[in-house]
């Protein structure tokens, strides 16, 4: 039995429970991975486009940052993983809520 048409805009893609249910699935776990883990080391790669993203000052040239260390370490706070866990739990208990059943106002 399916319920009546979700609204949506020009555009727009209704967000239904399976969407809720993934979204909240992949925030928890990213949660659980933050509070794995203490640090982060990205690739040179990485580490250029966030330093042009730090400084977008052009009297800095990339060749220049190229002399000091290459690889960044990122150290996420450990209140982050926690906050993205009870984010993700939350949003996966609201897809399990029964739809409403439409009797009376």
């Amino acid at each position: 039995m399916q319920g009546p048409p979700l609204p949506t805009t020009r555009g727009t893609i209704p967000v239904r429970r399976h969407t809720i249910l993934l979204v909240g699935l992949i925030v928890f776990f990213i949660g659980i991975q933050l509070r794995m883990v203490e640090s982060f080391t990205l690739s040179d790669f990485s580490s250029q486009v966030v330093a042009a993203q730090i400084t977008p000052d052009e009297t800095i040239t990339p060749s220049a940052w190229q002399g000091t260390a290459s690889r960044k370490v990122v150290s996420p706070p450990r209140w982050l993983g926690l906050a993205l866990m009870s984010v993700g739990a939350v949003l996966t208990l609201r897809s399990m809520k029964p739809p409403k059943l439409g009797f009376g106002g």
